[in-house]
């Protein structure tokens, strides 16, 4: 792909910012330029070499764009429209990255710029959010799904495709009307679903705290999500509700016929239950950093003492292992380690480990 090409963003969070940063590291020749109503984080990216033009407003200069991004939340996304189209040059492709796709498709085509949309999502994210979280890795072995309308030609939907490929992303093209099916499932109702049992837990819990005290290990894996941003789940939720509707239904039947298993002591069915969720969770191909994210952790048995962990974090650190995050665990219910240390890939797990058993580290 030719690197001198210039990329415009409208809104540069984390999604954005990370796409920013990943074609800046893939693409060092490129020109970026980007509008960001949160002037501090538009220095940011300036003063980081990420982007060469910072933008005042949405203007003229956005006419040099051979891709613009749009990246600010949904309703924004939808509002920029009618101005950004005065600047579009003819062969300039408009994508985004928003969780839904229904909503933005019938925006477009109102603004009568089909023939020039793609819409985008990376299946990636972080608990995070804004540029100070950024980074260019974030799109590695994330699915990148792509909507085209079908007015795009097909030349410029292969192109766009292995810019994506480019940046270490796996694009996918989808109907968006699909897209908002597959995401309801397997993205905006697990979140619904985490929001829920962390609420339930607080309504719940004892005047001293215990449960939020000792919640750990799978409790704190199955609702990792729950700490997400609430107004992007908000607006998610606005924009998709029907098939999060349709699905949630669905998943509540399921647990009402689970909960009748489990009054009245049906151990067959509540085997078969676990068991069929087992069989086909471990078949599930581990390639996405996507919304309910792969975790690399190890965990290493050590003494309770003063500057025990930091003895972990330092050896990691003389053999330049970057270190993710790292903490003590506990409660050990579902933990075979008391310290857990998580790295940001897959193969730093293997190379801590090797490091720290041969200094006399149990490791799990």
């Amino acid at each position: 792909m030719n690197s001198d090409f210039t990329c415009g963003f409208i809104g540069l969070g984390l999604i954005g910012g990370s796409i920013a940063r990943a074609i800046r590291q893939f693409y060092p020749k490129s020109r970026l330029m980007a509008f960001e109503i949160n002037r501090d984080a538009l220095s940011a990216a300036a003063a980081d070499g990420v982007i060469d033009t910072p933008l005042s407003a949405i203007g003229k200069e956005l006419s040099d764009c051979d891709y613009i991004f749009l990246c600010a939340p949904v309703a924004e996304n939808n509002r920029n429209l009618a101005e950004l189209k005065k600047y579009l040059a003819p062969s300039c492709i408009l994508t985004d990255v928003g969780s839904t796709k229904t909503d933005i498709h019938k925006h477009i085509e109102a603004a009568g710029l089909s023939d020039r949309f793609i819409g985008g999502h990376p299946m990636a994210g972080s608990e995070r959010c804004g540029y100070i979280n950024s980074r260019a890795l974030l799109l590695q072995n994330a699915y990148y799904i792509l909507t085209p309308c079908e007015g795009v030609p097909a030349a410029a939907v292969n192109a766009f495709k292995e810019l994506i490929a480019s940046l270490g992303a796996i694009p996918l093209v989808l109907d968006f009307k699909m897209h908002d099916y597959v995401t309801a499932a397997i993205s905006h109702l697990p979140h619904v679903i985490a929001a829920s049992l962390v609420n339930l837990i607080k309504q719940e819990d004892s005047p001293e705290g215990i449960m939020k005290m000792i919640a750990a290990g799978g409790f704190k894996d199955i609702t990792r999500i729950a700490s997400s941003s609430p107004a992007m789940w908000q607006q998610i939720c606005l924009t998709n509700g029907q098939n999060i509707s349709a699905l949630l239904t669905t998943y509540i039947n399921s647990l009402t016929q689970i909960q009748k298993e489990i009054e009245n002591a049906q151990p067959e069915n509540l085997y078969a239950f676990f068991d069929e969720a087992r069989r086909y969770r471990d078949s599930f191909i581990e390639a996405s950093s996507g919304p309910i994210k792969k975790v690399f952790s190890i965990r290493v048995d050590i003494t309770d003492e003063p500057g025990a962990l930091a003895a972990v974090a330092t050896i990691l650190a003389l053999q330049q292992i970057s270190i993710k995050n790292i903490g003590i665990t506990h409660n050990r219910e579902q933990e075979d380690g008391v310290l857990r240390v998580e790295f940001y890939e897959k193969e730093s797990i293997e190379k801590a480990a090797k490091i720290l058993s041969a200094k006399g580290y149990t490791i799990y």
